[in-house]
Formats: C-alpha cells, structure tokens, sequence
C-alpha cells in the first residue's frame, strides 16, 4: 500500500510504502526519506490502480507515539532557537541572506536552513560554524521569492486566500504568453502576485484557452471571407467568433467557427 506523507503544513506530498504499517488518513507517521527519518501527516490512501509499481517507495516507519510526539515538537522549537542563532552570525558575517525557516529531521542528523538572497551567497564559513554550534549536519538552501509567499501568506487580487499558501504543493512553470493567450493586460499590477511574479492562477485556465481557440484566427492576422479579404480585429475565445475589417469597404463582418472548425 502506498500513501501520501506531508513533512510539513502546505508541504509537498511524497509517497511512502505503508504495507507493513496499519495507516489511515491524518494519521501521524515516522517515515525514512533521503535526509534520515522524518515526521509527517497521512494526507492521501494512494489507490493501487494508480500507484506506479515501477518504483521503489522508501517506508513507513510506523505510527508515531506520545514520545515520537513529544520529540517532534521539541524539534520545533530548537529549530526556532537555530533561527536566532544563524541570524547573529549572518549579522556578524555581513551575508545578505535571509532566513525563512529551519528543520531538524526527525532523528536530528541534519538541520536545515532555507534562505532568501538575491545572489549568490557564499556560505561556507556560516555552514561550519553552524554545524559545530549544533553539532550535527548543516544544509543551507537557497529559495526562491515565491517560497517567501507560501510561508507568509497573505490575499491576492481575487479577495481570497493565496493559492500557494492555501493548497499549491509545488510551483509549476507560468509564462507571460499565457497572459496573453488569454488576453488579459499586460500591465504588472494585473497579472502578478503579491510575490512580484506572474500568478499562479494563469496557468489553471490555460488549456481551456488553447482547446477554444483552436480554428480562431488571432488579432491582425490577414483573412479572406466570402464578403472580401480583410484583418481581424477582435475574437470572442468562447464564443467561438471575430470580426473582420474589410480592405475595400471598411465594412466590419462577424464571422463564426464551427464545431468542426471550419469559417
């Protein structure tokens, strides 16, 4: 059986092999990963139609206890005091970096640092000091300023709750063109998040686009109808329409595509 483990709220899901462990969902958890043992949450029971059975999941460990429970959270909270502790030394290094948060697996074999930096950063000296500070393995990774949003939080220009914060586990690629395949302003207040960057919710829409605009001419492209040849000067994606400028009479004709495509 294979389920999905969240490591963290509004994390990434990762698959584990549960078949030696009783699980349901919500349930807590002690999973081997690639960093050593983690804590996380039970979000989905994968069913085995869709698991792929090509793949060699890492286990579940077993169902946490009041002790599992106990030491977990006093992960957190030296993870909060590694937080302090960094931040000084980043002072005293002179470093423009930021700290978002950090980690301890949950065996304590490595403590994890994500920062924020404009460039690059060189490290090393922090990473050496930080590890004979807390006297385990040190990882320092850099993120990006859409990470940033998803671990404050906050409303974007729809009133509502930040998709990222909310429910997106991980950022997929979003381009202007989809902006403009769905003809929207290109004006940066209007397409971009609270993060600076393009929304997320650009890309959600995107394919529904494409599907409606399949047989439609664009804007300004030369066509020839049955009245004459002419530009086109506007298109209704979902109504699947545009309207030509005639060269020779500067007549203004609506023209239809049909199911099959066809003008």
């Amino acid at each position: 059986m294979v389920v999905g483990v969240r490591l963290n709220e509004n994390g990434k899901v990762y698959y584990f092999d549960a078949s030696n462990v009783n699980v349901h969902e919500n349930a807590t958890v002690i999973v081997e990963t690639e960093k050593g043992l983690q804590y996380g949450v039970v979000a989905r029971i994968i069913p085995d139609e869709e698991v792929n059975h090509q793949i060699e999941y890492k286990p579940v460990i077993r169902l946490t206890t009041k002790a599992d429970y106990k030491k977990y959270q006093s992960n957190l909270k030296d993870a909060d005091k590694a937080i302090v502790k960094c931040n000084e030394l980043i002072e005293q290094y002179g470093l423009d970096m930021k700290i978002i948060d950090a980690s301890y697996t949950f065996d304590r074999e490595q403590l994890i640092f994500r920062f924020l930096a404009d460039d690059r950063v060189d490290f090393r000296q922090l990473a050496k000091d930080l590890g004979a500070i807390f006297r385990t393995r040190i990882e320092l990774r850099q993120v990006g300023i859409r990470d940033k949003a998803k671990e404050i939080g906050g409303f974007g220009p729809c009133g509502r709750k930040l998709c990222c914060n909310n429910f997106l586990t991980e950022f997929d690629s979003v381009s202007i063109n989809m902006a403009k395949n769905q003809n929207l302003s290109l004006n940066p207040t209007k397409i971009n998040g609270v993060c600076g960057r393009l929304l997320c919710c650009l890309k959600y829409e995107n394919d529904n686009y494409n599907e409606y605009k399949k047989g439609l001419p664009d804007v300004g492209n030369k066509v020839k109808i049955t009245e004459g040849e002419g530009k086109v000067i506007s298109v209704d994606v979902f109504k699947k329409k545009y309207r030509v400028l005639l060269n020779e009479t500067n007549e203004i004709v609506e023209c239809e595509v049909s199911n099959e495509g066809k003008k």
